[in-house]
């Protein structure tokens, strides 16, 4: 590329323009080279930003959303136009529901189109991997907070030229609390000429009510929603002209910043549901009015290991008590928490008199963090106490039984296999209950909840480690609060319908909708009988009655037909959704033969899910190449698995760096585990770590400062016996800390400290908690966790203990190091920590897939060397012991090679104390 600057589009129902030295800080596109640089100075990139702002005019962006019977289908279309005289690269980024398959992406460039192919995702692959490995860009499919995707391309636009980026998606709008929701994220980022969000909503059944509002609407804007319901249509639009979009008269700030919602539901005056014919398929909406609701048996499984202390564990007393004050007497419940340990309230499940719940609130208030993981023997405890009651007739006949399990970890107690959990709870539970997962943090597997659920009745839910965490779990349980039929069936004739989507469903709970989607075999709708069975409060629920076709071009006779064929498309969405399902939880033969058939009509129908991807083949750049666009669908396990590492993106199925700022102010050089080095640097928003790999016993120097006389050793120790799969894992087990100016010597073992200064000694043992003040050092030593020692007017180093089980087989204690207040050492500090202290010139290039699919290796230039380097994390355990936090970073292969000066070797030591 040889145009001036990268210019960025945004958009998810909306479209941002803006730089990245404006976004991002330190990136921007230089004028003879499409590669990234780093700014010297905020001047310099203000200078590039308004130029590059003068240089691209995005002068319409609009969002067309059509919702024919709850299926949405939405065009998303951006237009800008390069006015400089050389080329530029433009940036286009789209957020979508993760609910959505997208159908198209195109880009019209000078009346040329280029429009995008679903392909099996294996094989796109194959073509993305080859783009990647010869340097040209790929698309940039990532997971955008907790209800979105974000989908990013780049093209390179001729001078005086324009481009159209077309984006469209579809989904079944899903019924939750009594309401159907469209979301549109407002995000231009600048004032747009043509600004116009537009929803048409056909609802042949009649619209009961709608909502429409902005998050960013302020009392000016809000007029300018315009919003035209009749019986069976809703119109709704927001065009805001230039003016109306500015933050203050005359200024360039725009008002749009936040979420278009749009809300809405149908009426429901037939216990029969709502069916409709066309074009050969047909849909089935079930969601009868005033059905009384079923009394339910709840047995709420609560994880109290000890990596739920602290908000987690706070958050979830909360939303127990919420929950249990809005228990109906008629229900039944029981209180079962659980560690390494499993212990419940009662033996048996309590009605839910005022009385008992008052009780069960002191419960949950009492109940505290510690210990393990034992999530089969908790289960198990569950299904057992439901089997049992059930058997003395100790519940209503006519109830629903139901475990609600709420955990943070993996299993680490008692079975810990998670396949042969799934199996020993599917067995228990024998089909007579439902399991619902709620999976809290990042540490969870999900799938494997996920499965487990779907196994037993249930689904799965995750709940993000938030300020709002209890309004999540109180929200979950809204939707399972009132359950109103259970085994549900749905029947049609059997010579008039094929291929089915699901037709039988194990509850219908209030505020929500069923529904069943399939083809005709024949055209005869005249006999059409649906049947719907199920078990109510008080008697089975039983209802017949005769479809027929919808003539939607009589309900509508001033439009067209509205897009496509969309009931055959609603029906290809819900069998896709269903057999993904049934490919994750199914038996290994149905697992395959579902995965089979769902990449199958995600071809046929042109749907980017989980098998599929789209490829948009790039006008031909100035060096005569083309390059694949990719679009992918990400799974949930893969949004979590970015929401571990953040600060990070998915790239198709790689990890590609995102500039975002780590938690700490200052860098953090330290060494734990075995033995991970890792040098954090927050001004560059990004990591360095490499590995030290030596026998035990062996001493490297760590840090030596000749100037201030600071000097730190550490010794490695090994495993207590080689574990079976002959891996010999080495850590610090030993460090020496020196400050020959002071006077001060420091040995920390995983057993005890010793400290001597001016010829006196003290020896603190790490079960002790002890804080020492003195002129020239500080001491502050938290029991069986951290050492800080202060050094006066110079560095702070903190050392970890970590605990492991005393009669673990192979493994032993260890120490971690982390050096902080580096800066105040001189500048001719040194060791394996030490030489980073003043900081580290690198780049990083040439992304390309690497051995494991989520770590791709990249070209790292340092020191004057090319690297080849890997994206992977290390955990920095100084927030949490246990556990730790994932950092993002570029390992360095080989012992650090090439990143540290010298070999590993050099830096080995005689003594604890000595510097050769």
């Amino acid at each position: 590329m040889s145009g001036a600057w990268g210019v960025r589009l945004l958009l998810w129902g909306c479209v941002c323009l803006w730089l990245p030295s404006l976004a991002e800080g330190a990136l921007v596109i230089s004028r003879d080279h499409a590669t990234v640089q780093e700014t010297q100075g905020a001047a310099r990139s203000l200078q590039k930003r308004s130029t590059a702002d003068a240089m691209v005019e995005v002068y319409s962006v609009t969002v067309d959303c059509t919702v024919a019977s709850r299926f949405a289908h939405t065009v998303m279309t951006s237009s800008a136009l390069n006015k400089a005289n050389s080329s530029q690269e433009i940036f286009f980024e789209v957020e979508l529901p993760k609910t959505a398959f997208i159908t198209n992406f195109s880009m019209e460039i000078e009346s040329q189109v280029y429009v995008g192919e679903v392909k099996e995702k294996e094989k796109a692959k194959k073509e993305y991997q080859k783009a990647v490995s010869t340097g040209q860009t790929a698309g940039l499919v990532k997971a955008s907070g907790r209800k979105m995707e974000k989908f990013s391309v780049s093209v390179n636009i001729a001078a005086n030229s324009n481009v159209t980026f077309t984006l469209t998606y579809e989904e079944l709008l899903q019924r939750k609390l009594g309401q159907y929701e469209i979301l549109t994220r407002v995000k231009p980022k600048q004032l747009i000429q043509n600004f116009q969000i537009v929803a048409d909503i056909y609802e042949p059944q009649g619209i009961a009510f709608v909502d429409a509002y902005g998050t960013f609407l302020s009392n000016e804007l809000l007029p300018l929603v315009e919003k035209t319901v009749t019986d069976t249509k809703a119109h709704i639009s927001f065009s805001p002209t230039l003016d109306q979009q500015r933050k203050c008269p005359g200024c360039d700030g725009t008002l749009l910043e936040g979420d278009f919602v749009i809300k809405y539901d149908v009426n429901r005056a037939k216990s029969l549901g709502d069916i409709q014919i066309v074009n050969g398929y047909f849909v089935h909406f079930f969601a009868p009015p005033d059905l009384p609701r079923v009394p339910k048996n709840v047995v709420f499984v609560i994880d109290r290991s000890g990596s739920m202390g602290g908000a987690k564990m706070q958050q979830t007393r909360e939303a127990l008590l919420a929950i249990l004050k809005d228990l109906h007497e008629d229900d039944y419940f029981a209180l079962i928490q659980f560690d390494h340990e499993i212990n419940a309230w009662q033996q048996s499940l309590t009605k839910a008199t005022k009385e008992n719940v008052a009780k069960g609130m002191n419960y949950v208030r009492a109940i505290r963090d510690n210990g393990g993981t034992n999530i089969n023997d908790a289960v198990l405890r569950g299904v057992d106490m439901l089997i049992k009651d059930r058997k003395n007739k100790n519940l209503p006949e006519r109830s629903v039984d139901m475990i609600i399990l709420l955990t943070d970890g993996m299993p680490n107690s008692g079975e810990s296999y998670l396949p042969r959990i799934q199996e020993n709870v599917h067995r228990a539970v024998g089909g007579n209950m439902s399991l619902f997962c709620l999976g809290f943090g990042n540490d969870v597997d999900y799938s494997f909840l996920d499965v487990m659920a779907k196994q037993n009745k249930g689904v799965a839910r995750r709940i993000y480690e938030a300020s709002d965490a209890t309004i999540q779990l109180q929200g979950f349980y809204e939707e399972v609060a009132s359950p109103l039929l259970s085994e549900v069936d749905l029947r049609y004739p059997d010579n008039a319908v094929d291929f089915l989507t699901t037709n039988h469903f194990s509850q219908l709970f209030n505020g929500s909708e069923i529904v069943v989607a399939g083809r005709l075999s024949d055209n005869d709708i005249d006999n059409f009988m649906v049947e719907v069975f199920g078990k109510g409060f008080e008697e089975d629920f039983q209802v017949q009655g005769q479809a027929s076709a919808v003539e939607w071009d009589v309900i509508y006779p001033e439009q067209e037909y509205i897009f496509g064929d969309f009931t055959e498309r609603l029906w290809a969405y819900l069998t896709i959704q269903q057999l993904l399902e049934k490919s994750k939880s199914g038996a290994p033969e149905e697992k395959g033969n579902a995965t089979a058939k769902a990449l199958e009509m995600s071809l046929q129908y042109s749907f980017v899910t989980p098998l599929t991807s789209m490829v948009v083949i790039k006008p031909e750049t100035e060096d005569g190449t083309d390059s694949p666009l990719i679009a992918d669908k990400l799974t949930e396990e893969q949004r979590q698995q970015a929401e571990r590492h953040r600060g990070q993106a998915y790239q198709g199925n790689w990890i590609i760096p995102k500039q975002t700022s780590y938690a700490a102010s200052a860098p953090t050089y330290f060494v734990d585990g075995d033995p991970h080095f890792m040098i954090e640097l927050p001004d560059r928003e990004d990591a360095l770590c490499f590995n030290i790999n030596d026998n035990p016993g062996t001493i490297f120097n760590l840090v030596r400062d000749p100037t201030s006389g600071i000097l730190v050793n550490g010794q490695t120790i090994g495993d207590k016996e080689i574990p079976p799969d002959g891996k010999i894992n080495s850590y610090f087990g030993r460090f020496g800390i020196v400050h020959q100016k002071l006077g001060v010597r420091l040995e920390v073992t995983t057993q005890d400290i010793s400290v001597s200064q001016d010829g006196k000694r003290v020896k603190m043992l790490w079960s002790d908690a002890a804080s020492l003040k003195g002129p020239k050092m500080d001491l502050l030593l938290t029991k069986d966790r951290s050492l800080t020692v202060t050094l006066r007017d110079s560095v702070k180093f903190v050392i970890l203990l970590h605990k492991v089980w005393a009669k673990h087989p192979y493994h032993q204690d260890y120490l971690g190091f982390y050096t902080l207040d580096s800066h105040l050492l001189s500048p001719s500090v040194h060791g394996l920590l030490g030489q980073f202290y003043h900081g580290v010139e690198f780049e990083v290039g040439d992304l390309r897939p690497g051995e494991v699919p989520e770590k791709p290796d990249a070209t790292m230039h340092v020191k004057g060397q090319e690297l080849n380097v890997t994206r992977g994390w290390q955990r920095d355990f100084r927030s949490d012991v246990k556990n730790g936090e994932n950092v993002p970073c570029w390992f360095v292969h080989n012992n650090g090679t090439g990143l540290i000066d010298g070999s590993a070797s050099d830096y080995i030591v005689s003594g604890l104390f000595k510097t050769v």
